[in-house]
């Protein structure tokens, strides 16, 4: 059965980390629960891809991250989601915008995303504050976002290559991206090489559909034994968690949505999943029964 996954291995001499992704399979989740344009399952499947091989960094399976951009494109803001276990999750606020092609005839992801605002990105290891770091988006375009972000919020310079290619269907024919990671140390011979070598991969998610990430992994690293871990499009919603949030409504508010609605609906964005609560089941949760007074 087909699936996402990242392989890890070092480079030339131990200079450089490689992490190459296929995340084909969670895009098609993407696109299934969003019902997503092609240019918005381009611009999630991108970042996503990129989400993703920032939780493979994090410390636990109870270590979570967070990714939002908001560049004041047509789509609105993307939203990410991951932990340490690779269970990913994300959205776009307008899942249905679409823009005519670039000049170059490919998805303009970079309108759909829009360049006039920011990549924030949260981590939690569960060791005390979170961290945030803030950079400045670039192009919109995601993957030059994301380099921003780790030379200007993390100060690891990171050659990055994210592609998805979407078929005339809408579906998802390949998705992934490349990214190599100079070590503390490396030579400014090593830096010139990585600049050199990520040209290589300008059709990444056509690279990734034919060869797979360990071909795409072994044009780097022929060599090299290597790392590989499954990521998963999980959401962390159940409908026992919602229950909880209602609690922490309180009794008046809750009663207060019933008089007006007749029910309680709370929405995921993340899985674009609705939960609803009727009169008694959302009362009940209070131990009040039918009873609305306060």
């Amino acid at each position: 059965m087909p699936k996402s996954v990242i392989l890890k291995t070092l480079i030339w001499d131990g200079a450089v980390s490689l992490a190459v992704l296929d995340t084909t399979e969670i895009v098609r989740e993407a696109i299934r629960r969003h019902h997503l344009s092609p240019v918005a399952a381009a611009a999630l499947g991108r970042t996503m891809s990129a989400t993703a091989y920032l939780c493979s960094w994090l410390k636990g399976s109870e270590s979570s991250l967070s990714v939002a951009i908001n560049g004041k494109g047509v789509g609105g803001t993307i939203g990410t989601a991951g932990d340490g276990n690779l269970f990913l999750r994300g959205y776009v606020d307008h899942p249905e915008a679409d823009l005519a092609p670039s000049a170059s005839g490919k998805l303009d992801v970079g309108g759909f995303t829009g360049c006039d605002g920011t990549i924030t990105v949260i981590r939690d290891d569960r060791s005390g504050v979170p961290f945030v770091g803030t950079s400045p988006l670039v192009s919109g375009e995601i993957a030059e976002d994301f380099s921003a972000y780790f030379l200007t919020s993390e100060q690891r310079p990171t050659a990055i290559a994210l592609g998805v290619l979407i078929g005339k269907d809408g579906d998802c024919i390949a998705a992934g991206g490349l990214f190599l990671q100079p070590l503390p140390g490396a030579s400014e011979e090593v830096l010139t090489r990585i600049e050199r070598e990520i040209g290589r991969f300008s059709n990444r998610s056509t690279l990734i559909g034919e060869r797979g990430a360990e071909g795409v992994l072994r044009m780097l690293a022929p060599e090299e034994k290597y790392t590989e871990r499954e990521i998963f499009y999980r959401c962390h919603c159940s409908r026992e968690r919602i229950a909880s949030l209602l609690l922490s409504l309180g009794k008046a508010e809750a009663q207060s949505i019933l008089r007006d609605e007749g029910k309680i609906s709370v929405h995921c964005h993340y899985c674009n999943t609705t939960y609803d609560f009727d009169e008694e089941e959302a009362l009940s949760l209070f131990n009040v029964g039918g009873n609305h007074e306060n």
